[in-house]
């Protein structure tokens, strides 16, 4: 017998599991019904539909300042201020209370600190607190500015406020804010727990070893690492929007979670201006060569025995995808890949320039390059950074909602980037495609590598509009990004519903039915709308598009049976649709394809790290699976 979602089974880990799973864990993130009943004869709302109503950044009123400036640490606290380690950060304005708190951060004072007020008139003429190694309340500082403008590029790409991937609420029934813990005892990493709703930054003893600008067995502060805290706030912010990538059902599962966050903070460098113009400088216009951008956590490597820093942008000429699985080896592949990518348009944007310096010879002459030609090579690195981080950030609307591969984000990249800008005279869609293939990642299921190939489709079954989501049927709270309310995001679901799990269109939307004969006998659940979205992207010449873009989940229960496990096995599709309701993109993974439910069952049998086992021959998905990733317990 093969026990339902109801039955919690009996082991501790399985239990663990399916707790965390109810309480919005990162182990299996649905169980039928959530609390709210059956919606529809043919699906449920899920428990996360209705976050975006509650999440919002503060909306600027009149009369009140653009932006906080504060100060931060742009690179390492070890690394040199004539490289522009120090700077100030414009953070979107709000009114705080101290810790900082503001409508999406808390931070929390560490044990017996004070928390720091930000409102401060003092702190408030010197532009925050100064920069300092040693300051607690500089520390939260830097942590709140750092996530505020990473959260702040998420919602420029998307043109929406984006939910958390967790459901505690603060004192007082408050909306959640994300709860950044900055000095961590004894804790050589840092992490994001979605049970709890934390980021954690560690504070530990560097290596008697340590290299580089670092004091041999001095104190470490993770959260002074930028690199550090916009990869972990990215990591929180892509669990907000696919919450089923949590769940490790292939290799490049949570090697995307980890190479997602690395390439957020990649380019989150890239706005600092003193940094760029300083890493350019050293690398003679090279941006492939320019360590200071392309070297990541500088400090956190050094200190922990690592002659660099922990990660880098740059692939070595052995990296390769299917050579490793571990996460963040695989990882790395990604990073390169997106890296090449940009590297490859920069060179193309910056020829002319460049041609112009050498006298046509597009070779530089020995020596440092002139003021003039660093500060125009800046700005070109610096705006294009931008419109890469818009990119990958907008990519992941258009991923599968489970199952990720990084095939399948170079496809959402491409069509994404086409949806936008059709016309690409500079060749970025062609620099994506053969950056990926130049490290062996090879979408699935394509003919060839060329554009067109590589655009998600339309369904080939004509679907009638879902004219309840048209934006003029729509309720907004003054803004089309910020919906009125919980109410209009569940009559959106239930109107999305409706569509997706008729039986008429259920296979169009890669849905099974109760009956289907490819289950095999095993149990499937109702689907599950998990989210619907406004979207607003603005493109380079001023166009806006607007989207709706929603979820729709469904799992199934595979018996044990042929020498491999039984487990859940999630599938659902992303649905795009325009502003009348009209379909434009599915983008799913069905649960009836038996290759990949084998492929599945093999990868969580092979697997011990992030896969327990569970009563009657059933894995479960590990509840924690990026805090066991860094290591913790």
């Amino acid at each position: 017998t093969i026990p339902r979602t109801d039955t919690v089974p009996s082991t501790p880990d399985a239990s663990a599991a399916i707790a965390q799973s109810r309480s919005g864990g990162e182990g299996a993130p649905h169980l039928p019904a959530e609390g709210r009943g059956r919606e529809g004869e043919h699906y449920t709302l899920g428990y996360a539909l209705t976050r975006a109503a509650h999440v919002r950044a503060y909306e600027r009123k009149p009369g009140e300042p653009l932006y906080r400036p504060l100060h931060i640490f742009a690179l390492d606290p070890s690394a040199s201020r004539r490289d522009g380690a120090v700077t100030v950060v414009d953070v979107p304005y709000e009114p705080l209370e101290p810790g900082p708190a503001g409508s999406l951060f808390r931070v929390m004072p560490a044990d017996g600190e004070e928390p720091v007020d930000l409102e401060d008139r003092m702190v408030l003429i010197g532009q925050g607190r100064a920069a300092s190694a040693t300051d607690p309340k500089f520390r939260a500082q830097m942590a709140y500015a750092v996530c505020s403008t990473t959260y702040a590029a998420f919602r420029h790409a998307l043109g929406r406020d984006l939910a958390w991937g967790f459901d505690r609420r603060d004192a007082g029934g408050r909306a959640p804010r994300l709860r950044i813990r900055t000095d961590v005892p004894e804790l050589e990493n840092a992490y994001y727990d979605r049970p709890s709703g934390e980021l954690r930054f560690g504070t530990f003893r560097a290596d008697k070893e340590a290299k580089g600008r670092n004091q041999p067995n001095g104190i470490v502060h993770t959260v002074l690492s930028q690199d550090v805290i916009v990869h972990e706030c990215s990591h929180a912010l892509l669990d907000g929007m696919r919450t089923h990538f949590m769940i490790p059902t292939n290799p490049d599962v949570l090697a995307f979670h980890e190479a997602f966050a690395d390439v957020i903070a990649v380019l989150q460098r890239f706005t600092y201006k003193d940094v760029v113009r300083a890493g350019i400088r050293a690398a003679r216009g090279e941006v492939r060569f320019a360590e200071l951008l392309t070297t990541m956590a500088l400090q956190f490597g050094q200190t922990i025995g690592m002659t660099g820093g922990l990660r880098s942008a740059v692939g070595g000429t052995d990296l390769r995808y299917g050579t490793a699985t571990e996460p963040h080896e695989l990882g790395k592949v990604l990073l390169a890949a997106v890296f090449e990518a940009f590297a490859t348009i920069y060179s193309r944007k910056t020829e002319p320039l460049v041609r112009l310096a050498s006298g046509g010879t597009g070779v530089l002459p020995e020596g440092a390059i002139p003021d003039l030609l660093a500060e125009l090579l800046t700005e070109k690195a610096c705006s294009l950074a931008s419109q890469f981080l818009s990119v990958c950030i907008r990519a992941v609307d258009y991923c599968p909602p489970v199952d990720i591969t990084f095939g399948e984000y170079l496809r959402a990249v491409i069509t994404a980037d086409y949806d936008l800008v059709p016309d690409d005279p500079l060749g970025y869609r062609e620099a994506w495609i053969d950056a990926f293939r130049k490290y062996g990642v090879y979408p699935s299921d394509v003919p060839s590598l060329t554009e067109d190939a590589l655009l998600w489709r339309a369904s080939d079954v004509k679907l009638p509009a879902a004219k309840e989501l048209g934006f003029d049927k729509l309720q907004f709270d003054g803004d089309p990004a910020r919906p009125a309310g919980p109410d209009e995001i569940m009559r959106q679901g239930r109107a999305l519903g409706a569509l997706a799990c008729d039986p008429t269109y259920a296979g169009a939307f890669g849905l099974a039915l109760p009956d289907d004969p490819r289950l095999e006998g095993d149990p499937v659940d109702l689907p599950v709308v998990q989210s619907i979205r406004s979207a607003r992207r603005a493109g380079p010449d001023g166009q806006i598009v607007f989207d709706l873009v929603a979820e729709v989940t469904q799992r199934r229960e595979v018996r044990p049976g042929h020498g491999l496990p039984g487990l859940d096995v999630y599938g659902g599709t992303t649905i795009i649709l325009d502003p009348t309701g009209t379909v434009r993109y599915l983008i799913g993974k069905s649960v009836l394809k038996p290759e990949r439910v084998q492929r599945q069952r093999e990868y969580a049998s092979a697997t011990s790290a992030f896969w327990g086992d569970g009563p009657f021959g059933k894995r479960y998905p590990e509840p924690k699976a990026l805090r066991t990733l860094h290591g913790e317990k």
